[in-house]
């Protein structure tokens, strides 16, 4: 009986001691393994030597869905942590918006047998971390004008990708992408005139 004892618990204490090394590898795995790189290494070994062509597009489709990853996240998190109505109501349409246009973006991706990031990017996790890390008007602030920077910066890659993408359907997603992000910019600069206006 007691002998049985001391070997459930050897057995007990190696799978514990198993277990947490188990965890540890994920940890670190996780860590080390950006999902945007994930995502352009498969995209690199599918279409490296096959299709310049295919993986030049590929890195468009990546980018994008960093960037509807980035909006929904943020948006979730002006919506819960600003108290400026404004605020809150861009939050919502873009986390709605981007939500949309993720879904979207997978569809495309999958047709063109593309990868893209499957999580949150390590410049997500980033931009999130700065945000959260303020408070008040300084949070509403920096949410403005990060909303009409990035929307800036996408609206410029997506009408590379409209002209210069080869795949034509890439091309077409890419130009029916442009009036929707306009109309967000137009969003974000008259929340930023609003939040800037407060004293």
């Amino acid at each position: 009986m007691k002998r049985t004892s001391l070997l459930s618990k050897a057995l007990l204490g190696a799978a514990v001691v198993t277990l947490s090394f188990g965890i540890q590898s994920c940890k670190n795995e996780t860590k080390n393994e950006d999902a945007k790189e994930v995502a352009e290494d498969q995209n690199e070994a599918k279409f490296d030597d096959v299709n310049d062509e295919k993986e030049s597009d590929s890195d468009y489709l990546v980018a994008a869905a960093e960037v509807d990853m980035k909006e929904i996240e943020l948006g979730k998190l002006a919506q819960t942590k600003s108290t400026n109505p404004d605020v809150k109501a861009l939050g919502k349409m873009m986390e709605d918006a981007h939500s949309k246009a993720l879904a979207d973006l997978k569809a495309t991706a999958s047709k063109k047998n593309i990868s893209i990031p499957e999580s949150s990017t390590e410049n997500v996790q980033d931009a999130y971390k700065d945000l959260n890390d303020k408070t008040g008007h300084d949070f509403d602030k920096a949410y403005a004008d990060m909303m009409v920077d990035g929307h800036e910066k996408t609206i410029d890659k997506m009408e590379k990708a409209s002209e210069k993408a080869n795949d034509p359907d890439i091309r077409m997603w890419a130009a029916n992408m442009l009036p929707e992000l306009r109309k967000h910019l137009e969003h974000a600069k008259m929340t930023k005139e609003k939040v800037d206006a407060v004293k």
